[in-house]
């Protein structure tokens, strides 16, 4: 186990406008086509920029389960470093940062994908830049805020998460917080070992901020007491999702196809139970 680094910054000023955007889990080509749409351009130095200045903030869980991991972790290393670009914490980026810190974690539910990207990437480029990007990866992870306070005008306007969080969380941390916003609410385990979730949103009371979360695929962007929920599930074959402040607009991208390779997905779950 090596020195956790510092997390990052969970405050960002969006004066010049923000982008967040839902769940990738390694759909890279989607997330490109994503960006293209929102006006960003590809400059001489490999980074995407927009010719507004705006930033893009990820929700989490830019890997696993889809086909590039690598390419979507390579990306965010680039872009939070120079300033383009930040994340939040999720529960797949928590338990590839653990795997690539050496703890003794199992991999599954698309995360050993990862592990198998990265043994392709040391064949090809050798251990040296293998374990570099290793590193990389591990400190992109693990120096993520468990969620980001967007700033606009001198005043709070809205607040990035993963999977949720209470509004008497906001702006503090501990590991209770940090495990609920890359969870969510959970009550425990059904009978067929996924997670019960409560519906964190629809408890909420205040209207604002507005809280932009992922984690729980939803067919279509979801509204819900001051709360907007813009996970589509593209791995799953649904669409890939941004939310655009202070526009409050919502752009969407589908899916090249369904990447889990499982027939029954969060999404189609969804849909049986309501529709």
């Amino acid at each position: 186990m090596r020195h956790k680094p510092r997390t990052r910054s969970r405050v960002m000023a969006a004066d010049q406008g923000v982008d967040i955007v839902g769940d990738v889990h390694a759909c890279y080509d989607e997330f490109i086509e994503l960006l293209q749409r929102l006006g960003y351009e590809r400059c001489h130095d490999g980074t995407h920029r927009h010719p507004e200045g705006r930033k893009l903030l990820s929700l989490g869980d830019i890997t696993s389960r889809g086909p590039q991991s690598i390419k979507m972790l390579q990306f965010f290393i680039r872009h939070v470093a120079a300033g383009l670009a930040e994340m939040v914490d999720s529960n797949h980026g928590w338990k590839i940062a653990r795997w690539l810190d050496g703890r003794p974690v199992m991999l599954a539910h698309g995360d050993e994908k990862v592990a198998d990207e990265f043994q392709i990437f040391e064949r090809e480029y050798g251990a040296r830049r293998a374990d570099q990007l290793k590193e990389q990866s591990r400190r992109l992870l693990f120096s993520s805020p468990s969620h980001m306070m967007v700033h606009y005008q001198g005043r709070l306007v809205l607040v990035a998460v993963h999977a949720g969080i209470r509004d008497d969380y906001i702006g503090k941390e501990s590991p209770s917080i940090q495990s609920y916003c890359r969870y969510g609410d959970v009550a425990g385990t059904g009978a067929d070992g996924r997670p019960i979730r409560r519906d964190w949103a629809a408890e909420r009371v205040k209207a604002e901020p507005l809280i932009v979360w992922g984690h729980d695929p939803r067919p279509e962007p979801e509204r819900k007491n001051g709360t907007l929920n813009i996970d589509q599930g593209c791995v799953f074959g649904g669409m890939l999702t941004a939310y655009r402040f202070p526009e409050d607009e919502i752009v969407s991208v589908p899916a090249r196809e369904n990447y889990s390779g499982l027939a029954e997905t969060p999404l189609t779950r969804y849909l049986a139970e309501f529709g």
